[in-house]
């Protein structure tokens, strides 16, 4: 399978989902874990998984939501999934969406994550020409923070008391990046 060049750095790809991701994605999905950073607070069933991967068009402007799978080019296995990238709340009429990362924690702090960044930015605006990408992340997620701002996110906001945890309200930090000159 040849990966276009816009969607394959150095150290990883991005790809669409396949069936044979259905495992990871009902795994990472019902991870309470992350529950808390994406926003999820119900499980999902493998039917779900399955029917979202076979199903879905993975037409961004339908859907208003992308999801890549990122694989790490660099392991044992050359094309191993690491993490997956999504595109969310696309909208056409302010060309915006949000985005979201996760890297498997055993693949975290090796720059893949700031690859595949880097690789969806890109995609982001000069091929599905959107004007801004924006990111919410809680003050105490200072990886995360690092990531984006390194990838040119800059903090625009806080949203105070946003998030409930566990009693705990928490401040979320909201991060833009608008098209860069070089894509306009």
């Amino acid at each position: 399978m040849k990966t276009l060049p816009l969607l394959k750095g150095n150290t990883v790809r991005l790809r669409a989902p396949e069936p044979t991701d259905i495992d990871l994605l009902y795994e990472w999905e019902n991870d309470t874990a992350i529950w808390r950073i994406s926003g999820t607070y119900v499980p999902f069933s493998r039917y779900q998984i399955q029917s979202y991967v076979l199903q879905s068009q993975h037409d961004f402007f339908t859907e208003k939501q992308l999801r890549l799978m990122i694989d790490g080019l660099n392991q044992s296995d050359p094309y191993s999934t690491i993490g997956a990238i999504d595109l969310f709340d696309f909208d056409p009429v302010h060309l915006r969406a949000g985005v979201g990362i996760l890297i498997q924690e055993e693949f975290r702090k090796k720059g893949y994550a700031s690859e595949a960044l880097s690789l969806l930015i890109r995609y982001s605006f000069s091929i599905l020409g959107l004007h801004q990408l924006y990111t919410n992340i809680t003050p105490n997620n200072k990886a995360s923070i690092r990531l984006f701002e390194k990838n040119g996110f800059i903090k625009c906001g806080i949203k105070k008391h946003w998030l409930n945890e566990g009693g705990k309200w928490l401040d979320e930090l909201m991060f833009q990046l608008l098209i860069p000159t070089d894509y306009q």
